[in-house]
């Protein structure tokens, strides 16, 4: 049967073939696809393939790069064979909100990831690695310097970086949005003000050549200042020009709390007016006094999809966000950057009014320390200043204790002691809300964090659990354990929604053609160790990652190969 299907082909082909050369070409072409030789076979398992369809029992055939058969291989050749009887065989999943823009450079392992099953970063939020002006070459360089590294920044744009970092060597596949913040910080730096016509046209200038470099749209983080700065009009703008090269909105809202009605709003309408899609970064219900919207905030989501705009969401499955302690402050007092910043918490007068207002609920900013609702749910994890670093692990609370000062006036201190933002967690979620969101079809999953290693510098700070637990947590906790959702319903979150969102071609499933992005895992004990007293612990339950085609982890074990490449978005003029 299979050779009557090879003659037909070759029938329906020869009226177009103009010589004898194209018909042997079209001969040695089938003869390549039914060859069964293989660089690896992975055999025995369970495929997921990422359609969220059941589970089905086949080999796959690897060859090159590329997905080449699924099926019965047993008398196959192949230089590899992989034995996974018992285990899943998945598409590798996807980080949807990733911050190993500068881990990666430290370490391209990034094996808290990597030991997960990811092998894509999809990074972006807000700030980006590009495009970069001289002062913020600058600023970037001496901000690495303070937290003990020292690389040359050689690129400028987006594009740059991304192929920066493909040259270095990295494990998992790369992507990014343009940030928002950093088109603002380009053309305006961190002044409060609209951009005039000729800013917000260089502006938009910058989004065109990101898009064209294979950015996949514009991500906002519209909580922090300068993002906070910029009207939705602007957004709006920068959406438009990146619709036409088929890019998404990515946002991280105005508020995720007291004013998430309004925040959830203002993503519709630019998604509406942009004309492009829009997914919510991280949704959650900020603060006890919140958690009661979840059904809402909803409503307004399935609403706007009901009338043909595209919402989608993500999110990480920890109680918890992570973030700094500029979360804590009203954005004014943050007006310049960190420099100006600490002047004017050095200002009398300037400080008794942001210590007023840091205790006041308020439409114009989101305090991370309210909602937290007591001091005691902060937890300070990121300090540079190694005299500080004696308070890592230690709650706002009782490091205000030790300084016998309000935990507003020691927020202030930190930071000026400090120079940075200080990395914080502030506990703000419940966890019925999160199981309800997991559950969502158009829920997605990213981690929000850079992606560490368990020796050397990263060992100097501590981090968010997130950063070594946050995929296999969902597969574990609320897939096997808890039974939230089914497992190839997870694997869909995990692998062909986001990069369908995405618009990536050739990744997020399990089918032949496809890029050769696979993971091998165990369902019944894949699980998360980190905890937020001790982050620093690898996931297990991961066997075998492949991307690209090239084997990055072997029994659960890095094996230091880099084939990680540019994922580029829909716009990509090479």
């Amino acid at each position: 049967m299979l050779h009557k299907i090879q003659l037909s082909l070759v029938d329906k082909l020869l009226p177009t073939m103009r010589s004898l050369a194209a018909l042997l070409t079209c001969i040695v072409l089938i003869s390549c696809s039914e060859k069964r030789e293989f660089d690896v076979i992975i055999e025995g398992g369970l495929i997921y393939d990422g359609s969220g369809s059941p589970p089905f029992q086949a080999d796959v055939g690897i060859r090159g790069d590329t997905i080449a058969y699924l099926g019965n291989l047993k008398s196959a050749n192949a230089k590899s064979r992989i034995n996974a009887e018992g285990l899943a065989i998945a598409p590798g999943f996807i980080n949807m909100l990733s911050w190993a823009t500068e881990s990666l450079i430290i370490d391209g392992n990034a094996q808290s990831d990597i030991r997960q099953g990811v092998t894509l970063e999809v990074m972006g939020e807000g700030f980006s690695m590009g495009p970069l002006s001289p002062a913020m070459k600058e600023d970037l360089g001496r901000e690495m310097k303070k937290a003990g590294l020292d690389y040359e920044i050689d690129w400028t744009t987006l594009g740059e970086y991304l192929n920066s970092l493909e040259r270095r060597g990295i494990s998992p596949n790369v992507a990014s949005f343009i940030g928002a913040t950093t088109l603002r910080i380009h053309e305006l730096g961190y002044i409060n003000r609209y951009p005039n016509k000729e800013e917000m046209w260089r502006m938009k200038a910058l989004v065109r050549k990101g898009m064209e470099e294979g950015a996949l749209g514009i991500g906002a983080s519209l909580i922090y200042a300068p993002a906070s700065y910029a009207p939705t009009e602007e957004l709006i703008e920068l959406c438009k020009m990146a619709s036409e090269y088929g890019g998404m909105y990515i946002t991280h809202m105005r508020s995720e709390g007291d004013n998430i009605f309004a925040a959830v709003l203002e993503t519709i309408r630019i998604a509406k007016e942009g004309k492009l899609p829009a997914e919510i970064y991280h949704l959650k219900l900020a603060g006890q006094r919140n958690w009661n919207k979840l059904d809402s905030v909803l409503s307004l989501i399935e609403q706007a999809n009901q009338e043909g705009i595209k919402i989608t969401t993500d999110m990480y499955t920890y109680p918890a966000g992570a973030t700094g302690l500029d979360a804590a402050m009203p954005t004014w007092l943050q007006e310049g950057g960190i420099n100006d910043w600490i002047a004017r918490m050095q200002n009398p007068t300037l400080r008794e009014r942001a210590l007023k207002e840091m205790k006041e609920p308020s439409d114009q900013w989101e305090n991370l320390m309210l909602l937290a609702g007591d001091p005691s749910n902060v937890l300070l994890v990121g300090f540079t200043n190694d005299s500080l670093k004696q308070f890592t692990g230690k709650t706002l609370k009782q490091v205000s204790e030790i300084h016998g000062k309000s935990p507003e006036e020691t927020a202030m201190d930190l930071v000026c002691a400090d120079s940075t933002r200080v990395g914080t967690v502030y506990f703000l979620m419940n966890e019925e809300n999160i199981k309800r969101q997991i559950a969502l079809p158009y829920m997605s999953f990213g981690s929000d964090a850079e992606a560490p290693a368990t020796e050397g510098w990263f060992l100097k700070s501590s981090t968010h659990p997130r950063a070594y637990g946050n995929f296999s947590r969902l597969l574990g906790k609320y897939v096997r354990d808890e039974k939230v959702i089914p497992l190839e319903e997870a694997i869909r979150k995990l692998t062909f929604l986001p990069a369908t969102n995405l618009k990536i071609e050739k990744r997020g499933r399990l089918v032949l053609g496809y890029y050769a992005d696979v993971v091998v895992f165990d369902p019944s004990t894949i699980q998360d160790h980190a905890t937020f007293d001790n982050p620093h612990q690898y996931s297990t339950g991961v066997t075998h990652v492949f991307v690209n085609g090239v084997q990055v982890l072997r029994d659960g074990e890095h094996t230091g190969a880099k084939p990680g490449r540019v994922v580029r978005g829909p716009g990509w003029k090479p």
